[in-house]
C-alpha cells in the first residue's frame, strides 16, 4: 500500500546491445524523446532526471552505474503507482518496451532491471539512491525498501492496496 505523503520513485537500466549512433538502436534512439515527452505530459508525473544528468551518470566511470557507454536508464517520480502503469502499459511507452529485446543485450542485463520504491513528497532520488534500491533487490528480493511489479501485484491480491 502507498504510504500516505509518498510518492513512487522508479528506476530502470539496461545495456544496449550497440552503441548508441549504432543504426541497430537507431529506433530506440530516435523516439527517446517523444515517449519521454508522453511522461511528462501524463496524469501523475512528477520529476524525470534530465537528459543531461542521466547521460554523465551512465558515463561516469567512476561512478554507481559504472560507466559502460551502452548504458540507457531512466530515474522517475510518479504521483501513484497508477500512473505510473498508466504511462508504462497504455502510452506508446509500451510499444518501445515490447521491443526491448531488439535493443538491449541480454547477456548484459542479468538481474533486475527496474526498481521502484517509496519516496516522500517533495524528495528527488540520486542516482546512487536509485542504484543502491536496485542493488538491495538484486540481493535481498522484494521488499518494502525496494520492489518490483510482481510486489505490487501481491499487495492488491493480498487487498493490501490498490497498485496492480
Amino acid at each position: 500500500m502507498q504510504p500516505v505523503g509518498h510518492h513512487i520513485a522508479e528506476f530502470n537500466i539496461g545495456t544496449l546491445a550497440h552503441d548508441w549512433d549504432d543504426p541497430r538502436v537507431a529506433d530506440f534512439v530516435n523516439n527517446l524523446d517523444r515517449v519521454n515527452a508522453v511522461a511528462a505530459r501524463s496524469p501523475g508525473f512528477v520529476w524525470r532526471m534530465t537528459d543531461d544528468d542521466m547521460d554523465a551518470a551512465q558515463k561516469d566511470t567512476g561512478g554507481v552505474l559504472g560507466g559502460n557507454p551502452r548504458t540507457a536508464s531512466t530515474l522517475s517520480v510518479w504521483e501513484d503507482v497508477e500512473s505510473l502503469e498508466h504511462f508504462v502499459w497504455n502510452t506508446v511507452h509500451k510499444r518501445f518496451y515490447d521491443r526491448r529485446g531488439e535493443w538491449y543485450d541480454e547477456a548484459e542485463n542479468t538481474g533486475p532491471r527496474l526498481v521502484m520504491w517509496w519516496l516522500a513528497e517533495g524528495e528527488r532520488p540520486t542516482i546512487g539512491d536509485a542504484k543502491a534500491r536496485l542493488d538491495h533487490l538484486a540481493a535481498h528480493g522484494d521488499s518494502d525498501y525496494a520492489f518490483g511489479w510482481a510486489h505490487l501485484r501481491a499487495a492488491r491480491a493480498a487487498g493490501q492496496g490498490d497498485a496492480a
